[in-house]
């Protein structure tokens, strides 16, 4: 079992679960339907890949290296991606114009494709048994 990817993924399932709660009941009617659909998707691929870290973290399957490249690339893929999703949803509550880190949203979102990619080259390379 790798630790780190069991803590991260727990972490990042807590945290949707909490954000989740928070745009269902704290953030319906003050922000708009759309902001609030947005935030529901950054909620929505944040447990996504929560999933995916706790999976890997009882699999084992791979080199140290393989491991060491996804788990960064899927921890701070969700941090950009999801992240700078909320903070778009929501920054009319705080009344603040985060549209400057808009970029931030499709680079994690790279991030994510290329942790997915290595994970699919890695297992398609798997011996059969």
């Amino acid at each position: 079992m790798y630790r780190k990817f069991l803590v991260a993924g727990t972490l990042f399932g807590l945290l949707a679960v909490i954000l989740g709660a928070f745009a269902a009941h704290g953030l319906k009617g003050t922000i708009s339907t759309d902001a609030l659909n947005s935030f529901e998707t950054g909620v929505r691929f944040q447990m996504y890949h929560a999933f995916l870290l706790l999976i890997i973290g009882v699999s084992g399957s791979f080199s140290e290296k393989t491991l060491n490249t996804v788990f960064y690339l899927i921890v701070i893929g969700t941090v950009l991606f999801s992240g700078s999703i909320y903070l778009l949803s929501t920054g009319s509550v705080f009344a603040v114009d985060f549209t400057s880190i808009a970029l931030l949203t499709p680079l994690g979102g790279s991030l994510l494709i290329i942790g997915w990619v290595i994970l699919l080259l890695k297992f398609i390379k798997l011996k059969k048994k």
